[in-house]
């Protein structure tokens, strides 16, 4: 199947992310989904079964057009994130394959991180374990809006619907706890293709979509404009020569929203105010512009900006602070500690900070607060408190997942330690049923 290039203007487009525990056959499922969807090229399919022969295998094996890695294929799992581009006539999509491993979860915040939908798989034969709970609270701790449940592996269960519905059931229940605002269940054998891109003839007991099916039609909004503006600056443009000896601007991707010419703003950290006076995009002048176009703003007054900078609307900007309460999930092999000095890295803004306290770890098994653990280690979720040297313009994730995410670094050799998202962690259970049907409260 052909796609043109006028097909492609004409779709959409949805990021998503595979996730689940180790053996559960995500990159099966994804190199499944790629084959059956004929978005594999003939030399790649080709590899695979070269690569399969040469492991004793007679069918090729579809997880390899994922796991890239030597040590991938040599064990049989899924150690880094793999993206894959692919499109059908209705939508393209980038998808990331994230690791089930324990100690790879930290994997899956970046897969997620921008992932507007999680595949969370789960082996019929073994049901729902802690690492799919894992997988869930990241999922709804990124605020990723859809989550599909993949039970997979029907074929070594006999097709059976008593499983799948047990399943299903045990999943929605957790996830929904968590304030995962859509949650569908799709039975499916990756290995076979049931239920992948072609219904399954094994399963007449299951009436809805597959999960291409699933994936073409799930309602995406990428309307960013109708989002809090915010504009963090990357570098100030100072050409000082004949044809521009005043010329001041201030160049950065708007994360947010949009920004009009003679809109009242204010500069934060400095609180300073000020008018646009014009907008300069791909080297023209407009009026308008939104994210997450990359432009140069350039305003009425001489105020002293820097990178770092967040310039909004003066009736809509954050609030400035030096106190930050997060969730975090925490990536380092290294132990976060109280006391602990760090740099906090928020849109384009780098700070020192303290590790002021760690009130709670989560447990994952009952969504229980461990109290004043002391510190986090690899994998661990949990609530921090931090102090910074320098005020942030801090939005809550659950309005921004762009301005309400930051890093934190080690200040000594550079180390990404921690992922955190400001603000209340889970969503509750009511405010999942309020944004089941609307998903502009959703910020994706």
């Amino acid at each position: 199947m052909t796609i043109t290039s006028e097909q492609l203007s004409a779709t959409t487009l949805l990021r998503f992310a595979t996730a689940g525990s180790v053996d559960d056959g995500k990159s099966t499922l994804v190199g499944r989904l790629l084959h059956d969807s004929k978005s594999v090229l003939t030399d790649q399919l080709e590899a695979v079964e070269h690569a399969s022969r040469n492991r004793g295998q007679e069918a090729p094996d579809l997880a390899l057009l994922t796991d890239g890695l030597r040590a991938e294929r040599e064990q049989g799992i899924t150690i880094d994130v793999a993206y894959r581009y692919f499109a059908t006539t209705r939508r393209r999509f980038i998808l990331a394959d994230t690791p089930g491993h324990v100690q790879y979860t930290r994997n899956m915040v970046t897969g997620a991180s921008t992932a507007e939908l999680a595949v969370v798989l789960v082996d019929a034969r073994n049901g729902v374990v802690e690492q799919t709970r894992r997988h869930a609270a990241v999922a709804a701790l990124l605020r990723v809006p859809h989550v599909v449940l993949a039970v997979n592996k029907m074929d070594l269960v006999g097709y059976t619907e008593p499983v799948f519905a047990a399943i299903a059931e045990e999943f929605t229940a957790y996830a929904a706890s968590l304030g995962v605002p859509e949650i569908t269940a799709i039975p499916i054998s990756a290995l076979v293709g049931d239920n992948v891109v072609e219904p399954s003839s094994h399963m007449g007991w299951y009436g809805g979509p597959t999960v291409l099916e699933h994936l073409e039609t799930v309602p995406v909004s990428h309307d960013l404009t109708a989002c809090h503006a915010r504009f963090p600056v990357q570098y100030v443009i100072r050409p000082q020569t004949a044809e521009h000896p005043d010329y001041r601007g201030y160049a950065g991707q708007i994360a947010a929203g949009a920004l009009r010419v003679g809109e009242a703003v204010t500069v934060l950290p400095s609180g300073r105010t000020s008018t646009i006076s014009a907008i300069d995009a791909l080297g023209e002048s407009v009026d308008i512009a939104w994210a997450p176009q990359s432009v140069t703003l350039r305003l009425a007054d001489d105020i002293d900006i820097s990178r770092g900078d967040l310039i909004a609307p003066s009736g809509d900007a954050p609030a400035v602070t030096q106190d930050v309460e997060a969730t975090v999930c925490h990536v380092a092999d290294e132990p976060l500690t109280v006391g602990r000095r760090v740099l906090i890295k928020h849109t384009t803004r780098t700070v020192k900070a303290l590790v002021k306290d760690i009130p709670s770890r989560l447990t994952l098994d009952d969504l229980s607060q461990h109290p004043a653990p002391g510190r986090l280690v690899a994998n661990d979720i949990g609530r921090v408190v931090l102090r910074t040297a320098e005020p942030l313009a801090l939005d809550a994730y659950a309005d921004s997942r762009r301005t309400g995410s930051f890093l934190l670094i080690d200040p000594a050799d550079g180390t990404t330690l921690t992922a955190g998202m400001a603000g209340e962690s889970f969503a509750t259970t009511a405010g999942a049923a309020d944004t089941a049907d609307d998903d502009a409260a959703w910020d994706f």
